[in-house]
């Protein structure tokens, strides 16, 4: 069975950080790549930065180039985004998701298996 579990949002203040966590299981990691994916109420869930586990390569939205990073564990089938700097806008639902497809855009449609989300709430 396919899991992917979110844990590490929660309630920051502007100009904060967080770490997120994405535990996989129930697929070859190294086959797949990883992907970070928001959504604020109101709005379509968009992509914030995914990676190839495989290779690495990573795609970043503009709005968080500079600020998050992406990397992935491959020995723990993990991968993390650190978020640092941040804004309100930011606040969202964020998903980790696995998708068999190379890492060019990140784009949510493109991903098969989702976790359950987790809130990150960036106060003013």
């Amino acid at each position: 069975e396919v899991q992917l579990v979110e844990s590490g949002g929660g309630l920051v203040q502007a100009g904060g950080s967080l770490r997120l966590s994405c535990a996989a299981s129930g697929f070859i990691f190294d086959d797949y790549a990883i992907g970070w994916f928001r959504q604020a109420p109101g709005k379509e869930r968009e992509g914030v930065s995914c990676i190839s586990s495989r290779d690495g390569t990573t795609y970043y939205a503009d709005s968080v180039k500079g600020r998050f990073t992406i990397s992935s564990d491959n020995a723990k089938n993990t991968v993390y985004l650190q978020m640092n700097s941040l804004k309100p806008e930011d606040t969202a639902v964020y998903y980790c998701a696995a998708g068999g497809v190379a890492v060019t855009t990140c784009k949510f449609y493109e991903y098969d298996y989702w976790g359950q989300g987790t809130q990150v709430t960036v106060s003013s």
